[in-house]
């Protein structure tokens, strides 16, 4: 599942670095999926370039639930 929130956001990084159509069905649902899910990170710091900005706002969540998920699955796998 973490996978699958991680996938959403990095889709997300990818759309808006490629400056996708907003007003497009399919990247504003990326779009809103992706604030949701990042929105405790987004504007954690603040930097001036806007690629590094949606990096920084959207790719640390991917990598924290990710790194979450691995967390969880590895003391799962040593219990068992």
């Amino acid at each position: 599942m973490a996978r699958v929130l991680a996938g959403i956001l990095v889709v997300w990084i990818v759309l808006d670095l490629l400056d996708a159509n907003r007003g497009n069905t399919v990247v504003g649902w990326f779009r809103e999926a992706a604030d949701w899910l990042a929105g405790w990170s987004i504007g954690l710091f603040d930097v001036s370039q806007h690629a590094l900005q949606v990096l920084l706002d959207y790719g640390i969540p991917a990598i924290v639930y990710v790194l979450i998920a691995h967390l969880v699955a590895s003391r799962t796998v040593a219990r068992t």
